[in-house]
């Protein structure tokens, strides 16, 4: 089977959750390793808190558009927590903040992704 195949297919068998869960996943594995890594080594953490405000960003942006189905409610707290995670990654980055609230948020959104207390 080749390449193409296996994605077309293995975009067929995951839903919107599973995916949004597997992209948290990655960008979460990103800040850890940004997080144990040399503090110094300012690509690493610049790549993995760009991955990850920019999947914020990307929620944010669906999340205000007005066809987008979640509850407003949820909605407005997707974009509150979009704004924090850029405000905090720009803290992180100047070394005056830690990126283990970051890798908590996510591991949160995993969880709910997941619909199981111990997913993340």
């Amino acid at each position: 089977m080749s390449l193409r195949a296996y994605q077309t297919a293995a975009q067929h068998a995951e839903n919107p959750r599973d995916i949004e869960y597997r992209l948290f996943g990655q960008v979460t594995r990103a800040l850890m390793e940004a997080s144990q890594g040399d503090e110094d080594d300012f690509r690493l953490r610049i790549d993995a808190l760009d991955w990850n405000r920019r999947l914020w960003s990307t929620l944010a942006t669906d999340c205000s558009d007005p066809e987008n189905h979640l509850p407003e409610g949820a909605r407005a707290q997707i974009i509150s927590l979009s704004l924090w995670v850029s405000r905090h990654s720009s803290l992180v980055m100047r070394k005056q903040e830690d990126f283990e609230p970051l890798i908590e948020i996510n591991r949160m959104i995993m969880q709910g992704l997941s619909g199981r207390p111990e997913a993340a």
